[in-house]
């Protein structure tokens, strides 16, 4: 089964695949040339699994069984990570415990760059194969992704009061985040504003798409410019300048974080994806069937 095939029974309509020129000339269209890329790329057997998942009804009843698995993983994340962070690892030689804020700062900052791009990408795919169920999943990105951006500014300022000796600077990192911060609510405003959910997605995803400019210049920052804030030090080339003890921690409470976006993603899709499909059938009888 090619992606042509999968778009074209998503999209439930037949697919552009060509355009004819005023020569007679077939030009192939962006959607055709996208799915001719990814027959090559895409395995037969992922093209199937995400074909399924793109059904509302199957993506509705799977993740319904999914969710308590997803809660667990979560909980024993978070316990472990808190654990580990707060209890296990040593202080810091110069921060001393003031440090152990960086167990939720930084896995929320970096949530904040995934999750944009998390966004931006189901925005293309909804743009280019117009898939519901793509554009639902970069909509309900958005107020999650503001939220791990508002805390990793939050959490900053109170990291940086003790160590720079103020709440806030107009540092590169800090900016540029704060940015990120804006495009989210930017997001959110412009899908809020247009009554039409369709053409609100659409306008939604380009607005994302422009904003993953940000991304590079957030992480890149501390290398392009003189600022405030430390560079990287999980992400180094050669090895992490921090400890191990430290660093283990710090990445389950990465994964925690994670695993909260994706019950929190979920739940949200699966709300607006009941009330875009309130008069489809299949909604029709799950009601049925729950009030039996």
């Amino acid at each position: 089964m090619t992606v042509w095939l999968i778009s074209r029974r998503i999209s439930n309509q037949e697919p552009c695949s060509q355009s004819t020129g005023a020569n007679g000339f077939v030009f192939p269209t962006i959607e055709f040339t996208f799915n001719k890329i990814l027959m090559f790329l895409v395995p037969d057997f992922v093209g199937r699994f995400f074909h399924r998942m793109a059904s509302p009804p199957h993506f509705y009843a799977f993740t319904a069984r999914l969710m308590p698995w997803l809660v667990g993983i979560f909980l024993l994340l978070t316990a472990a990570g808190l654990y580990g962070g707060l209890y296990l690892a040593p202080a810091d030689y110069q921060q001393g415990d003031s440090y152990r804020i960086i167990y939720i700062h930084v896995p929320s900052a970096w949530m904040s760059l995934f999750i944009y791009m998390v966004m931006a990408l189901a925005g293309a795919i909804g743009l280019i194969w117009r898939i519901k169920l793509a554009e639902i999943v970069a909509i309900s990105s958005a107020p999650i992704g503001a939220s791990f951006t508002f805390i990793a500014l939050f959490t900053g300022s109170l990291w940086g009061k003790p160590m720079w000796g103020t709440w806030w600077v107009w540092d590169a990192r800090l900016t540029s985040e704060l940015i990120l911060l804006f495009l989210y609510l930017g997001v959110i405003g412009l899908y809020g504003a247009i009554d039409d959910k369709r053409v609100a997605s659409k306008a939604v995803a380009i607005l994302a798409l422009v904003g993953v400019v940000n991304i590079p210049v957030i992480h890149y920052s501390v290398e392009w410019w003189n600022t405030l804030h430390q560079g990287p030090t999980v992400t180094k080339m050669d090895k992490p300048s921090i400890h191990v003890s430290m660093l283990i921690p710090l990445l389950l409470m990465a994964l925690s974080f994670k695993m909260y976006y994706l019950i929190a993603l979920i739940q949200r899709v699966r709300v607006e994806l009941l009330q875009r499909e309130r008069n489809s059938q299949w909604v029709k009888a799950m009601v049925l069937e729950n009030k039996q």
